[in-house]
Formats: structure tokens, C-alpha cells, sequence
């Protein structure tokens, strides 16, 4: 690929962006705070599999 196809590449990828962000929006105080609640749930899951795993793994081996 020569210059001329990175810079359509490029410009490309700048059209893209400027369409999502056109999209977006901020999300409302409700819906942030719901989506820091999950993620939070999320990790805590994840961290306590993990933990249980290390635990199995240390009285099994």
C-alpha cells in the first residue's frame, strides 16, 4: 500500500469518527451510575471465580 492508499485510509477512519461521535451522547446520571454498578458486579464475580479456582487449585495439588 502505497501513500496514497494510507491517506484514504486515513481520511476514511476520520469520516468514521466523526460519524460515531455525531451519534453519541452523554449518558444520563441514571445510566452511568447503572453501568458502574454492573461493571462493578462483573468484577466482583470474575475476582471471586479466580479466587475460588486458587482455592481448589491449593488444596487439590
Amino acid at each position: 500500500m502505497g501513500v496514497k492508499g494510507w491517506i484514504e485510509s486515513f481520511k476514511r477512519f476520520t469520516v468514521e469518527c466523526q460519524r460515531v461521535l455525531r451519534v453519541t451522547k452523554k449518558p444520563s446520571n441514571e445510566e452511568f451510575k447503572t453501568v458502574v454498578k454492573v461493571s462493578a458486579v462483573g468484577l466482583l464475580v470474575i475476582g471471586f471465580l479466580g479466587f475460588l479456582l486458587q482455592i481448589i487449585k491449593f488444596y487439590l495439588f
